[in-house]
C-alpha cells in the first residue's frame, strides 16, 4: 500500500468533484441514505442489502441507487467518512504532551469506532488488496509519528512497528462480534493489547 509522505501532517479532504451542485432535497436524500446506512450495516454487516438502507430511510431504492450506483460505493463512501473521523481525531492528539497518553487515546477512540460497527470490522478483517483512502492515509502517518514519540519517551517498546496496529485493532474489531460473559469485552482486549506495547512489559525482541 502507498501512503502520502509527511506533508506537514496535514489532511486533505478530498471532495468528489460533481458537475453541478445537489438540490437541497437531493442533499437530504443523500444524508438520509448515509444515515440508514451507517445503522444498517453496523448492524447487520456488509451482508446487508440496499433494500435495507431504503426502508431503514424511509425512501424509494430508486432514490438510493441514484446516490449510491452499487453496494460498495455506498460502503466505501461509509468507510472513507469513519477513517476522516478517526484521522482527525487522532491528528488533533498531537497537541498532547505526553506522548503515551496521546497514543493510547487514539487506540482507544479508534477502537470505540471500531467495535460498534460491523460492517467496517469485517471491511478491515477481510483479505485480498486493501482499499486506500485520504482518511486512512493520513491516521497511518499520525499513528506513526505517535508511536515514535512513545519511542523516543522510552514507554514503547522499541520493537512495535506502524504494521502491527492495524492487525491488532483488526483482532479487537473481530472479537468484539464473538459473545463474551463480559459486556463491551473490546475494552479488555484493547487494554491488554497497550500494556503488551509498554516498554517495561518486553520480555524479549519480537519476530522480525
Amino acid at each position: 500500500m502507498v501512503y502520502h509522505t509527511e506533508s506537514k501532517f496535514r489532511f486533505q479532504v478530498r471532495m468528489t468533484t460533481l458537475e453541478k451542485p445537489l438540490r437541497a432535497d437531493a442533499r437530504r436524500n443523500r444524508e438520509k441514505v448515509l444515515a440508514a446506512a451507517r445503522a444498517v450495516f453496523a448492524e447487520d454487516g456488509v451482508d446487508a442489502q440496499m433494500d435495507d438502507v431504503a426502508r431503514r430511510a424511509g425512501l424509494g431504492v430508486g432514490t438510493v441507487y441514484r446516490h449510491f450506483p452499487t453496494k460498495d460505493a455506498l460502503i466505501n463512501a461509509l468507510t472513507d467518512e469513519l477513517f476522516a473521523v478517526v484521522a482527525v481525531h487522532t491528528r488533533n492528539l498531537l497537541t498532547v504532551e505526553d506522548p503515551w497518553e496521546a497514543f493510547t487515546r487514539a487506540m482507544w477512540f479508534g477502537a470505540e469506532k471500531t467495535a460498534g460497527d460491523r460492517a467496517f470490522t469485517e471491511i478491515l478483517s477481510a483479505t485480498g488488496p486493501p482499499r486506500t483512502c485520504p482518511g486512512k492515509e493520513d491516521l497511518y502517518i499520525t499513528v506513526r509519528i505517535l508511536m515514535e514519540r512513545c519511542k523516543e519517551a522510552g514507554v514503547m517498546r522499541p520493537d512495535a512497528m506502524i504494521d502491527d496496529i492495524p492487525m491488532l485493532m483488526c483482532g479487537i474489531g473481530s472479537a468484539s462480534q464473538i459473545e463474551h460473559p463480559v459486556a463491551d469485552s473490546w475494552r479488555r482486549h484493547l487494554a491488554i493489547m497497550l500494556d503488551g506495547l509498554r516498554a517495561q512489559a518486553a520480555s524479549g525482541t519480537l519476530h522480525g
